[in-house]
Parts: structure tokens; sequence; C-alpha cells
């Protein structure tokens, strides 16, 4: 079937009547009283559901309740009644024609008779037929959680209809703290891993089968070869031509299915990390056949396939097995969850060369399968309360994705309170997953305009001009981001200068409404993030205006409950303490400010160009590592500092970061000698630094300290690495980055 007949076939909107409806009208409520009943068959939960959510909005709209009755109860329709669940087709008299093409979660509303029939095609169909209903035909509107709109009316009239409805992909998920109410996910006919994937096992999941802590030093052969060594760790992957690992992970499927009869997918998937694949002989033969790391993966999970033809087996096509294999196809009950992670977001996945690369993986995977799940991104991992105006990119990738065979969708966005206009965009993706042809820039407006009220308007611009910001430049968009690689673009200060004064005018169009105002300033949090951390960048800072801009931050980030500021859960409080001492105060007495650096064991290539200012220029780095580190991969790192003159010399200290998702981890040690000639160097000092597993973004100082001072010129910094991503770490086996910012010489 064509794209257009299905997008008019299933995703139409209006009312279909027919001759056969005239007269058909509905009244639900007359006068504050109920006219009808709610019939149910009430041993079906969803359908009991359904009839609760119907009979609570209704009774907010008009104060009357409809009772809600059993079936076997009713002795037949009546005028005004409405009629919930598959009962009708059984053992009631004349039920409608249901089209065959009622699938899983669609529905079917139609009156007749003086009343209505709401009926699913399975699922949660009969919810989201009530939900429907409500939104449609109601004038009720959600918008986020326990937040929305309807109107009071002592009469309720639905008209003539007949309306069937099909969602556009099968499972839809996305993030919202939305979710934290029962209403909320219902109405945005949203999904759950737990409530699809047997066992909550839906990604990353090889370790959680063959746990590694349990097989790795018994059975080294079921993990990768990596760099001719057997890596087990919880970041490897399996060797997947080791026929004990497919019979070991039969039997624990086996059990897994037994324990959860209700579910019939499962996954089997790659840990994360990248390049952390099984080389050894027979692998690496299969993989070069086909092209792509996913040969193996494809083989292995083709072999589960055929073991358990009545379930699906779900697997990744994740960074290095993103791409498809050259002639292996993947068994029809073998679901492809395609990631999008290295694309870039300023432009539509199509337009640009990234996106254009997973693009064509996502073509190959549509040529071989009909049965893909996308994973796509709209959320800044490393600054989750800044501007990421990706708006613009959800409808055409959403459309893109329905085009191409996929019949599941998660898209990962910020969804936590304070995140980047987070009720707006889940409230656009959850409407674009149930219908991707939809005008999203009609999406914003309607959300805005009830979310916001009379701000909606100075908000929109705001959007709109940041978009246009973003695109008149050539800095991309990405989901490791920082405000500070824009601030020359889409946040350079003319701009930020007008985002502000659209801000002031949206609190002051709103400043009578709490409810609204607090909203309003929840949605500014990132604009004030993005200036305080282009700030810390800038040679000359104004404390004092700093330290209000820290002050209101801080009182509204607690205000409104925004807990983190990136996915290592860094609060916003740690920040504005640690910015005030980080950036607000330079290191008194500094003999390094300025100084000269000579390299002994420079950084990698793409570090080196201003590194040596970037050492002691006394501007210090922040939790994206893009943002003036220096950084070092797989080797040891050694640097001369010269202070110009012979000086007294007591201490020495360097600073690192530590962030393991981006592979950087702290160093094992950091040596310093000194000399006064540059010649002969003696001993200051050696700091041991222990191993840090820990999640959390953070600065570490590594200090020397003499009991009285030593005469020096030339300050030796000798910085042992780690070199090779441990085994408990997402880059087992390959090598690891350190990355060091200023010298601080007391």
């Amino acid at each position: 079937m064509a794209v257009m007949d299905r997008i008019i076939r299933f995703w139409w909107v209006g009312l279909c009547l027919f001759p056969a409806l005239s007269g058909a009208q509905v009244q639900l409520v007359k006068h504050g009283q109920p006219k009808g009943r709610i019939v149910i068959d009430q041993t079906i939960a969803v359908d009991s559901l359904a009839a609760a959510l119907l009979q609570r909005f209704v009774g907010e709209m008009s104060g009357a309740e409809l009772p809600v009755q059993d079936f076997r109860d009713a002795l037949g329709a009546r005028p005004g009644d409405v009629l919930i669940g598959a009962f009708q087709l059984d053992s009631w008299s004349n039920p409608p024609a249901v089209m065959d093409s009622l699938v899983d979660d669609g529905f079917l509303i139609h009156t007749r008779d003086g009343y209505l029939r709401l009926l699913s095609g399975g699922g949660n169909g009969s919810i989201y037929a009530a939900v429907t209903l409500l939104d449609d035909y109601l004038g009720m509107d959600y918008y986020a959680k326990e937040t929305y709109t309807l109107s009071r009316q002592a009469d309720i009239h639905l008209p003539a209809m007949s309306l069937e409805d099909h969602p556009a992909f099968t499972y839809r998920q996305t993030f919202s703290y939305g979710l934290e109410d029962p209403v909320y996910k219902y109405w945005f006919r949203l999904e759950a891993p737990g409530e699809a994937f047997a066992g909550n096992l839906w990604v990353h999941t090889f370790d959680r089968l063959l746990p590694s802590d349990q097989f790795g030093e018994s059975h080294p052969e079921f993990y990768s070869l990596i760099k001719g060594k057997r890596q087990p760790g919880k970041a490897s992957q399996w060797c997947l031509t080791n026929s004990e690992v497919l019979d070991r992970v039969t039997h624990q499927l086996d059990s897994i299915f037994e324990a959860h009869p209700e579910h019939d997918i499962i996954s089997v998937s790659q840990n994360d990390g990248n390049f952390t694949y099984c080389t050894c002989d027979n692998c690496a033969a299969i993989d070069e056949r086909e092209g792509s790391p996913s040969g193996t993966l494809i083989h292995f999970v083709n072999q589960l396939a055929d073991r358990f033809p009545d379930k699906t087996i779900s697997t990744l096509a994740y960074l290095y097995s993103m791409h498809p294999p050259r002639y292996l196809k993947p068994r029809s009950n073998v679901n492809i969850m395609l990631c999008s992670i290295d694309a870039k977001r300023e432009v539509p996945l199509t337009d640009n060369a990234t996106g254009q690369d997973f693009v064509k993986a996502l073509k190959g995977w549509a040529e071989i399968s009909d049965n893909i799940f996308v994973w796509d991104y709209g959320i800044n991992f490393d600054n989750l309360v800044a501007p990421f105006p990706n708006f613009h990119v959800l409808q055409p990738n959403m459309e893109l994705f329905h085009q191409h065979n996929v019949r599941m969708h998660f898209a990962q966005v910020g969804g936590k309170r304070g995140e980047d206009f987070s009720e707006l965009r889940a409230y656009m993706l959850s409407r674009l997953l149930w219908n991707p042809y939809q005008n999203a820039d009609s999406l914003m407006l309607e959300f805005m305009k009830g979310y916001y009220g009379a701000a909606a308007p100075h908000l929109y611009q705001y959007q709109k001009m940041l978009e246009a910001a973003l695109l008149s430049n050539e800095i991309p968009l990405w989901i490791y981001d920082t405000p500070v690689s824009h601030k020359d673009g889409m946040l350079r200060p003319r701009l930020r200068s007008r985002y502000n004064k659209l801000f002031d005018q949206a609190e002051r169009a709103v400043e009578d409404h709490p409810e609204l105002l607090r909203r309003v300033r929840r949605s500014r949090l990132p604009l004030q993030y993005a200036e305080l951390e282009i700030a810390r960048t800038m040679p000359e800072r104004d404390p004092v205006r700093l330290n209000v801009m820290l002050d209101t931050f801080a009182a509204r980030t607690a205000r409104y409950g925004v807990k983190t500021l990136n996915e290592r859960n860094n609060a916003p409080g740690d920040y504005c303490r640690l910015y005030r001492e980080r950036y607000l105060r330079k290191p008194e007495g500094n003999l390094a400010a300025g100084a000269k650096v000579i390299w002994e064991a420079p950084p990698s290539p793409g570090y080196l160009e201003g590194a040596a200012e970037a050492l002691t220029d006394e501007l210090y780095g922040g939790t994206t590592f893009g943002d003036s580190w220096i950084g070092w991969e797989g080797r040891d790192g050694s640097f001369i500092v010269d202070l110009g003159e012979v000086q007294p010399v007591q201490s020495v200290e360097t600073d690192f970061l530590h962030q393991l998702g981006a592979w950087i981890l702290l160093p094992k040690s950091v040596t310093y000698t000194v000399s006064e000639d540059g010649a002969a160097y003696e001993a200051f000092g050696k700091e041991i630094l222990p191993e840090d597993r820990s999640r959390e973004v953070k600065f570490v100082g590594v200090k020397s300290e003499q009991p009285a001072p030593v005469s020096a010129r030339y300050i030796r910094v000798e910085i042992e690495g780690v070199k090779v991503c441990p085994s408990w770490h997402y880059g087992v086996g390959y090598p690891a980055w350190f990355f060091v910012d200023e010298v601080v010489v007391r």
C-alpha cells in the first residue's frame, strides 16, 4: 500500500459521517445529571480503566457521575450509554462492523441509536479511545504531570461519528517526568520497557544474561578477544561464535520466558561501549565477509530466533554494529534496535554527514527487515539544563523512521524538571509517535498556548529565534554539547540579550498568575545556565553580577525540583558552590600564570593547538572535555613549565577531569620535579591516585607541597596514564584518556 494511502486510512482525524449515522447524536449529561451509563465487561482490566478515566473527567466537566455497570446487568443498551469493549460483538444485538485493519492499540469510536461504542483492536485500544473522546470531542487538553484543562459544561452532547484510528508505531516510548502521573502515560499513549520486554531485558543485556563477575574468571573464552587478549568485563562483548555461549544464553532465555509467559520479546544485545566486539579468528572471518561487526551479531541472534520461533529476539545495531551485514538477513522474529547516537542534531538526519551515515544504515536494514526499532536521541547528556533547539527536526526524523519499516520507536530526550523545555518536547514527541505526519509547528503553538498562557507568544518567538540562529552558522548541535561551543553562534552576546528580553516579556505577561510564572521561570533556567557557562570562559568576569546570577540559579533549581545538570547526577547546588570556588577566585600568587610550556610527551593530535596557553591562562575547564581541557589518549604525558626566572616554589598542583562516560579516567600518578637551570632536576613530589569508578563528573586537583620553599625556574610534570580502559569500563581493552587543565605553582 502506498504511503499516502496509509496516511489517509490510518491517521485521518476528522469524522467519517455516513447517512446511516444521521440522528445518532448521544447525550451523556443533561443539566448536570447523567443521561446514560458506561457499560463494560468488568472482568477486563483495560476496559475498566477506560471507564474510570471517562467517568472521572466527564464528572469534572459536568458535575455528573456516569454510573459504570457490567454488561451482564445492563439489560441492553439505551440512549446515552457508552459501551466499551468486545462484549458488544458477541452477545449484544446489532454490533457495528469492525474493520479488519484494527490492530493492537487501535480503536473505533462509533455512534448509533443514541449510544456510543468504543471498540479496541487489542492492547490499550479502549483506553486510547476514551482519551481521544475527551481530547478531540469534549474539549479537554493534557500538557504535563497533573496539568490539564477542561471546559465546564452542564450538558454534554456527542455528534454522530465513526472514527477509526491506529498508531504509527506499535511501541512508543519517550522520557518525561509526566510519567509519574498514570493519566499522562495513557493520555499520550506511551509504553515502558517492562510492559513489553520479558524480565525488563531491553538493551545492553549481554552482562545481565552471562554476568562477567560470574563467568569471566572461569570462562574467559566467552568474552571478546581484543588486541590479542580475552577481555572479560561488564562492558566486554561475547565471543559470538562460541557454541557454549549460545547454549548457555538459550538456557537463560528459556528460564526468563517461563517466568514471564505474558511477554514474547526479549533483548539479547551488546553491552554499552564501542569497538569492544570479538576479533578472534572465527568472529573476524564472519565480520570480514559481512563487511560489518553486525555480521557475528546477526549470525548469533538468528540461531536464538530459530530456537524460539514463537518469540522475538531484539538486538542492538549501535555504534560499531550500526551498519547491516552484507549477506546475512535477520530472521522475521529478530528485532533490530537501531540507534542514531553518533548523529548531530542541528538538522534532520537526512541533511548532514553524520545523519546521512545513520540514514544509510537505516535504509540498509529496511531492505532486509521489516522489524526495526529506532532509538533516537534529542538530549544533551553532558548539559541537560542548557538550550537544545532541536524541535524542528523531530517531525521529519519521525516520518523518515516510519517510512523505513520502523515498528517501534524510543525518543530519548531530557525529561526531568528544569531540562530544556522538557514538557514541550515530551508533548510534541508523544503526539508524533502516534502520528508522525502532523505539523510540528502547530503542535508547538498548541502546547505553548495551553501551558504558558499569555507568555506563549514570547516563548514561541524565543524558540524560533534560537532555531534560526542555530541554522545560520556552521556549529553542529551535539548530544554531548556545551553552551560554550555556541558562544559565537546561537548564544552570542547580542542574541542572548534578545532572548532575555523575550523572557522578561513572558514573565511580565503572566506575573499575576503564579503557576504560569513558575512555568516560565523554570523554562528560563537553560538560558541562565548557558550564560553562567559562557561567562566562566571569559578573561574578564564581573564577580558581583555572577554571584547574583548564581544565587538566582541555585534558588530556582531548588524551588522547581531540578535534581541534576547532567546524566552523571551533578547537582545544581554543587555546581554553584564549585563555580564560585573554581571560576570566581583566581589562584592567589600563582607563579605559573602565563608561563611558557615546553612539551616532552605532548598531548594527542587535536588538542595540541593552543594547549600550552590553556595550561597557564587561569581559565579552568568545565564538565565537557572539549572545553579548555588538554587530552592524552592511551599514553603518558610530560611537559615543563618555565616560570621565566628562579623563584621560591613550595607547592605545585595540576587539575584533572574525571568523566567515565567519555573514557576519561584519572591518571595513575603525577610526578613533579624541579630545576634551576633546565638540565638537572630534583624530586619535588609524587602523588598516587586511587582508581575512581564513580559516574559523577568531577575535577580533581593533584597537589604536592614541600614544608619549605625550594628554588626553581623549571617545573617538570610527568603524568602516568591508565592507558587502557579496565575490564569494568565501557571501553575495556581500548585506549583511555586523561585530561589536564591548569597548572598552579606557589
